[in-house]
């Protein structure tokens, strides 16, 4: 069977096209991205018109796209975007309305137990601390022996922590110094406070693209998914020059996120810190794929 899954994020909205079978198995036949940045039509806890807009354009778009491939099903979810609105039901008939779709906005609580889920599907994971830094929100998943221990889901991204304290392009000296103090005031208050894990685990577009710069500048395989901490901190302290040579780097390998990455980088180191990590393994599954085994093969 084939269907389509859709992450509605802060900063990207998401469509995977997958074959799956009742025995468990899948097969990713396709991946399309827009770049949406609902966060930023979010002003004081409200999605503008606009920005629920731009979400039922993509819908549409994406439902025409499975038009093309004979492909009915398309399930969609929305994360911090809808979550931490004070709007959703409005937002979500608005969506349903234009488009006919009735987005499943997963709890916290669900997005990091589904990513755990998605990430797991890369290998064995015997202990270790994962990470999803989305646009709106980070989650955080304890693990051993393939199990969740405790983990919780902090309102904080990249792209919205670049909306409430960037003025530039890049963050200046002052602005990272507030975006790294919420940062370490939300780990505070997170249930898994206190952990000491050597192993991350990394989903979400902070860190692919994070991986991804890192292989660009040690020469190492563009396919490389295990980044020393070490190297992300060497990354992260020549990006924050912010100079026109780092502007090069991040329009040459992840152009995409040239206004999201420091952010993104600020809260990936300052969780390396916390809980004393120093190997980060990129999963190349994630919350879509813990959606489509938890909520759409259980059907």
């Amino acid at each position: 069977m084939k269907c389509g899954v859709v992450d509605v994020g802060s900063n990207t909205i998401r469509l995977s096209i997958y074959h799956w079978e009742r025995d468990g198995s899948m097969k990713l036949l396709m991946n399309r991205k827009v770049m949406a940045g609902l966060a930023g039509y979010i002003q004081d806890g409200i999605m503008s018109d606009s920005g629920i807009l731009v979400a039922c354009r993509t819908l549409a778009g994406f439902r025409s796209l499975l038009d093309n491939f004979e492909i009915q099903d398309m399930y969609v979810f929305g994360t911090a975007p809808l979550r931490n609105i004070v709007n959703t039901e409005d937002a979500l008939n608005a969506i349903e309305e234009i488009t006919g779709f009735r987005v499943e906005v997963l709890s916290g609580a669900d997005e990091a137990a589904l990513s755990f889920r998605g990430a797991a599907l890369g290998g064995r994971m015997p202990a270790g601390l994962l990470a999803d830094i989305g646009g709106g929100s980070t989650e955080l998943v304890a693990y051993e022996d393939g199990a969740i221990t405790s983990g919780c889901s902090l309102p904080m991204g990249s792209l919205s922590l670049f909306s409430k304290f960037v003025d530039g392009l890049f963050p200046a000296k002052e602005e990272r110094k507030a975006i790294e103090s919420t940062v370490k005031s939300e780990l505070e208050r997170a249930k898994t406070a206190g952990l000491k894990c050597k192993h991350l685990t990394g989903v979400g577009g902070t860190i692919r693209a994070a991986a991804k710069l890192c292989n660009d500048l040690s020469g190492a395989d563009p396919d490389n998914r295990m980044i020393p901490a070490e190297e992300i901190r060497r990354l992260y302290k020549g990006l924050k020059k912010g100079d026109k040579h780092t502007l090069q780097q991040i329009l040459r390998s992840t152009p995409d996120r040239v206004h999201t990455i420091l952010p993104g980088l600020i809260i990936l180191t300052t969780v390396m810190d916390a809980y004393g990590v120093e190997t980060v393994s990129v999963s190349t599954c994630g919350v879509r794929e813990g959606y489509l085994l938890d909520r759409v093969m259980k059907e």
